[in-house]
């Protein structure tokens, strides 16, 4: 399932607390003044249709609720990214951070750490 990085706001929003409403929705948007009602609606019937949240009526609105769990959600959309860009491997990936974009110490002890874990599992 293809979630739109619009659709993914709307998601990460249900993802932090439901059920909400659509007016619930809007407000706890970033920026929640600059979408406009319509639009956050239409977003939610998208997803609606897509399966990847539910809808109950409660009385005379809808409150949402999401059907796809975020981590589900993460690893696929790190599995494409990585196969769109990277031919499926992680490596270059991790080569591509260290050479634009400078990697704290943290996230090259994370690395190591990471590292370590797997070589363990893989004995």
């Amino acid at each position: 399932m293809r979630i739109s990085e619009a659709e993914a706001v709307v998601m990460q929003v249900l993802w932090g607390d439901h059920p909400l409403s659509a007016d619930e929705v809007m407000a706890r948007l970033p920026g929640g003044n600059d979408w406009a009602e319509a639009t956050v609606k239409t977003l939610l019937n998208r997803l609606l249709n897509k399966g990847a949240i539910a809808a109950e009526k409660e009385g005379r609105r809808y409150l949402y609720s999401p059907l796809v769990q975020r981590d589900a959600w993460v690893q696929e959309e790190s599995r494409s990214l990585i196969d769109r860009l990277f031919d499926g491997r992680v490596a270059p990936l991790v080569a591509h951070f260290s050479q634009h974009r400078k990697l704290s110490t943290e996230d090259v002890a994370e690395l190591r750490r990471l590292l370590e874990e797997l070589d363990d599992e893989q004995r």
